[in-house]
């Protein structure tokens, strides 16, 4: 495959001189897309002809880790992949590119188990909250599925609070390796995040009458470096050869504009 790379090292090859280093451009990813980010990277790494430096944190919410967070520290971005919502405020705040947001994939929220135990109930909305009511334990995300859950969702459920007393809030770590560890009873998050994670069996989505699906979406970052190749990579993130891979990590692609 002749790529961007081949061509100018063989323009400078051409005149007796070594080719210049391409800059990097540097992506962070938060959790959602992170699995089909993973194996989509190669392949579009070789077609822009340029390194992709990869970073990972939660759309929101006070880990430091956190995009929000590490774009606040100045650590290098070009693209930040997150929460479509998450996106936009970062354009409110002087941290994203504004026009840039290219919707990637909906995801929606799961729940898992640890391998091996009984898989609950949640089929229906009264399912759901027996479930809830009747655990010993309850892990969610700290950033958006967690805050659907954590300030919407299980105060709905249970206006008594038990449910969120028994819950925690899981900081910069996958809710599915808590609950894998044994840790916590049912973990909650979105279902690409709970697919790939060893040691978990899926229970399933959450009902559709309380469901609350993600857009997962790419955009520039403000202090982008690298702008054409980073909208070259967000294109071949979001195109017709990523469908698939988007799809099988759990996700439903969104097709580009």
């Amino acid at each position: 495959m002749t790529t961007t790379k081949t061509i100018v090292a063989a323009a400078w090859l051409s005149l007796g001189l070594a080719a210049p280093a391409l800059a990097e451009v540097n992506v962070i990813s938060s959790g959602g897309f992170t699995a089909a980010y993973k194996e989509l990277v190669p392949a579009c790494e070789a077609k822009i002809g340029q390194k992709v430096v990869s970073a990972y944190g939660a759309s929101m919410g006070a880990a430091p880790d956190a995009i929000p967070n590490r774009l606040a520290r100045g650590e290098p971005a070009d693209i930040v992949i997150l929460a479509g919502d998450a996106f936009d405020k970062l354009v409110q705040d002087g941290k994203g590119v504004p026009g840039t947001r290219t919707d990637l994939a909906r995801s929606a929220i799961g729940l898992s188990v640890k391998a091996g135990a009984p898989k609950p109930d949640i089929s229906t909305v009264e399912a759901l909250k027996k479930t809830l009511m009747e655990a010993k334990s309850i892990a969610y995300s700290a950033s958006a599925s967690g805050t659907y859950l954590s300030e919407e969702l299980f105060p709905k459920l249970d206006p008594s609070g038990q449910v969120m007393a028994k819950s925690k809030k899981i900081f910069s770590e996958r809710v599915g390796t808590i609950v894998a560890r044994g840790e916590a009873e049912l973990g909650f998050q979105q279902v690409s995040e709970l697919v790939p994670i060893a040691g978990l069996d899926f229970v399933g989505t959450l009902p559709e009458e309380v469901q609350r699906v993600t857009i997962f979406s790419a955009g520039l970052a403000a202090n982008a470096k690298e702008p054409a190749a980073a909208k070259a990579l967000i294109a071949c993130l979001g195109g017709p050869d990523a469908a698939e891979t988007i799809r099988k990590t759990g996700l439903d692609p969104i097709p580009l504009k």
